[in-house]
């Protein structure tokens, strides 16, 4: 039960995993893309389109970005035409500027060796990756978030401005409280658009994921985009969400369904584990550098949250470091036990271990007193027809478990900066 642990600060976090960089888009302006990079191992590699007149940094792309990079999935985001960082008049582009932008995105990760499995779009940003993916032969699974059936229903948000576009051209639209020039090209081009067919041969593994109180795109479009779709596919709701995902807990809940879901379709499979760490890597990241939340990864296929609660200035989303440690040590005690009771043929039909702690991580943290004296407390629960010298031969067996047994010993902690580090 050993391994290697590592832990990132933020500054770290985005020195060692996120590279910007543009390309030419679909007008050969330079799009301004981030692609955020796992910090071991690449597995696969995912394409995340925004939402419209949204750009790559808004919070549910932040989060579902960090939890996918997490587990070894390399996420690249890019502003569309005219947004964000690009380049371009946004009012010169449409619906199929912007498929076309994803699929030369798509182009440009394929020359880096990093074609994408994964399509993730958020709005509008999700009819476009449903419109790219069969011209994205790698693509093996399509996550939609709020996604429109029918990519037209955008501009019921720009009202009386509708008609000055038709009879001038084009003219300012205030969309939540930023003005955009919008071009009769895109209305004329996303009143065209039609998604039926693109999904019918989708091809891939489908996940659309909506709110029931999206006020901005209804949850009938969620429905109609998953009846149209053949399987496999799989319907979530974001409940109280609203269209932008745009509080963290949400996004949070987007990134972990997405995360869960992807890995039952692309290939993850995890890297061979480093010499001298025969458990392979824990790798600690923070998710949240505005608290102390953590994404806990082991390989591509274990995740947890780690946290602080919210009397210490976390959000109470994960177990404390303490608290893993407790489980570390009860974990190991039933499964001492258990291989112990198997070995000799006992009748133990359950076992379950409570572990208490007496301190508290962030006191400590912030402690500068002498060291305290750790105090864990462990109550085992046999169950079975044992008798007493049994039952009692066990508690004596649960003394021996290897976590037990590096806590009551001094251990041996090793802490060196990560390479091509700044001091």
């Amino acid at each position: 039960m050993t391994g290697l642990v590592r832990t990132r600060s933020q500054r770290d976090f985005q020195c060692m995993t996120m590279q910007r960089f543009t390309f030419s888009g679909h007008a050969g302006d330079e799009l301004a893309a981030r692609l955020d990079m796992p910090e071991g191992p690449l597995l696969a590699t995912a394409l995340f389109a925004h939402c419209f007149t949204c750009g790559k940094d808004i919070t549910a792309a932040r989060r579902i970005a960090r939890r996918l990079a997490a587990m070894g999935i390399a996420v690249l985001r890019f502003d569309f035409t005219g947004l964000g960082h690009s380049g371009g008049e946004f009012a010169n582009t449409s619906f199929t500027s912007n498929v076309e932008d994803l699929v030369l995105a798509a182009r440009h990760l394929d020359d880096r060796g990093m074609a994408p499995s994964l399509l993730i779009g958020h709005s509008l940003g999700g009819a476009a990756v449903l419109k790219a993916a069969g011209e994205i032969e790698s693509v093996k699974a399509v996550a939609t978030i709020g996604a429109p059936f029918d990519p037209g229903h955008v501009t019921h948000n720009f009202g009386d401005a509708l008609e000055r576009i038709s009879s001038d051209g084009k003219a300012e639209v205030d969309l939540a409280g930023r003005t955009f020039m919008i071009g009769k090209g895109f209305v004329d081009d996303v009143a065209a658009a039609e998604l039926s067919s693109a999904i019918g041969r989708l091809g891939s593994a489908l996940l659309v994921l909506h709110a029931p109180r999206d006020a901005t795109v209804g949850i009938e479009n969620a429905t109609q985009i998953f009846l149209t779709a053949r399987h496999p596919k799989s319907f979530v709701t974001l409940d109280n969400a609203d269209h932008l995902v745009s509080k963290a807990e949400d996004a949070e809940y987007a990134a972990d369904v997405i995360a869960a879901w992807a890995g039952r379709y692309l290939d993850l499979a995890p890297a061979a584990p480093p010499p001298g760490a025969p458990e392979g890597i824990v790798r600690v990241s923070e998710a949240d550098p505005a608290g102390f939340l953590q994404d806990v990864n082991a390989g591509p296929e274990h995740h947890v949250l780690a946290d602080e609660p919210k009397a210490y200035g976390g959000t109470n989303r994960g177990m404390t470091p303490y608290g893993f440690l407790s489980a570390g040590l009860g974990a190991c005690t039933s499964m001492t036990v258990r291989m112990y009771a198997r070995k000799k043929r006992w009748p133990l039909t359950h076992v379950s271990v409570d572990v208490t702690h007496d301190k508290v991580h962030a006191q400590d943290a912030k402690s500068e007193s002498g060291p305290k004296v750790d105090s864990f407390r462990r109550e085992i629960r046999l169950e079975g027809d044992l008798t007493d010298e049994q039952k009692a031969r066990l508690l004596e067996i649960a003394d021996k478990c290897p976590v037990h047994r590096t806590l009551e010993h001094v251990a041996k902690v090793e802490t060196l900066l990560a390479p091509n580090q700044p001091a």
